[in-house]
């Protein structure tokens, strides 16, 4: 802890002798985060069960008792956020822009390490721009739950910070086209060796995105995109005590619509995807063994299909109550399974996973708090190998509750 303030104080110390430069502006930011938080049984929520997600299943001990009905809590702070924007000198017709964003929830085994959110620079030449750096993958977008959980609506909404290089263009006042291309390295594909970024490192082909947002009439804002990636689950294998290389290839295709609506006092947000190996953005999905050749052990791969929806109303300023639902289906492979142990991703043996939220938070000039009560249910079962469905379910159930407080400056 001391290095990192050491390192907070020498970057401010930095920032305000260079503020001078000529055509230069910095603009600092942040927000001190508390969450208090209680479950009623376990779940999968990283980050020591600050990003929830979903209820886990039933896992029995040898007196036939579940070991994950039992109730948990804890109160965080170590997502508390600093932030600096710069304005830069043009560049030609371009305007230059850059950003830094830190926080303390590192994907780690000690979540105080100090972590990158965003870094990335920006030229903006009006009708057109470049961004080159890690931000907010595109299936995130411009339209996003407001909740107060710090999962943002994951697992229906996708959320993902990744390296990238993005253009945008201003095809007029009411039309933008998105085009993406995506790496991976804080939020990873699942394998055969679990979550790695060797799957796309590999591949030599990065995720790629293309999309468009249309704001048709005031207070209107509508899009459409579509993603792809493509990962190399393995390069060799050990097959019948022999090594082989092989060349393996998973390719999935996602496809995601979007909508929001903001009043005077009040705003409506919309999104749907057909999402397919989709597992690294925070929603369910990965894709399964389809094939195994007899001789060197090389395998086919299957993606799983998911269909994810969410809605979402909030309304008010000062007391701003909201609700959201959202809902995933699992629809299964194209192809058949080799078997329901080899499959990678998260949450496949779910059917249906349905997440209300009902919150309330209370505004005022840098301060907010707020309650919100977040009942899920998620529907185990066993997998088809012919479809990849999920058969025989039984519903598990936990209700979370979450006191909020925040600090903006």
């Amino acid at each position: 802890m001391r290095r990192i303030t050491l390192l907070l104080v020498g970057m401010l110390a930095l920032f305000s002798t260079t503020a001078q430069r000529k055509n230069f502006t910095y603009k600092f930011y942040g927000f001190v985060r508390g969450d208090l938080f209680y479950n009623s049984r376990a779940n999968m929520a990283p980050i020591d069960g600050n990003f929830y997600l979903y209820p886990l299943d039933k896992s029995f001990d040898a007196d036939g008792k579940d070991l994950n009905a039992t109730p948990n809590g804890s109160f965080y702070t170590f997502t508390s956020r600093l932030g600096l924007d710069v304005t830069g000198p043009d560049i030609g017709k371009a305007r230059s822009s850059a950003k830094i964003e830190t926080d303390f929830g590192g994907f780690s085994g000690s979540n105080t390490m100090l972590r990158i959110r965003q870094a990335y620079v920006n030229l903006d030449w009006g009708k057109s721009a470049v961004l080159v750096g890690i931000t907010w993958h595109p299936l995130f977008g411009a339209v996003m739950p407001d909740v107060l959980n710090l999962s943002t609506g994951a697992p229906f909404q996708p959320f993902n910070r990744s390296p990238q290089i993005r253009y945008q263009y201003k095809a007029n006042s009411r039309v933008q086209l998105t085009a993406s291309v995506l790496w991976q390295l804080q939020y990873l594909s699942s394998g055969p060796k679990g979550m790695s970024e060797d799957y796309i490192k590999n591949s030599c082909i990065p995720e790629m995105f293309v999309g468009a947002d249309f704001t048709p009439a005031d207070g209107w804002l509508m899009g459409l995109g579509a993603h792809m990636i493509s990962l190399k689950p393995r390069t060799s294998t050990e097959w019948k005590e022999q090594t082989f290389k092989v060349n393996e290839r998973m390719t999935a295709f996602s496809y995601e619509a979007h909508l929001k609506y903001s009043g005077r006092n009040y705003t409506f947000a919309a999104k749907t995807l057909m999402a397919s190996a989709l597992d690294h953005t925070a929603l369910l999905g990965g894709y399964g063994v389809s094939s195994v050749d007899s001789r060197t052990g090389e395998q086919g791969y299957t993606p799983f299909r998911h269909s994810t929806t969410w809605v979402n109303f909030a309304y008010g300023t000062k007391w701003r109550p909201g609700v959201f639902v959202g809902y995933t289906k699992n629809l299964g492979t194209g192809k058949s399974l080799v078997s329901a142990d080899k499959v990678y991703g998260m949450g496949l043996d779910i059917d249906q996973l349905i997440t209300v939220s009902l919150n309330v938070s209370y505004n005022l000039p840098h301060w907010k708090f707020g309650f919100e009560y977040c009942p899920a249910t998620a529907y185990y079962g066993t997998t088809d190998l012919e479809s990849g469905r999920i058969e025989q379910t039984h519903a598990i159930t936990n209700h979370r509750i979450l006191g909020l407080m925040m600090y903006h400056f």
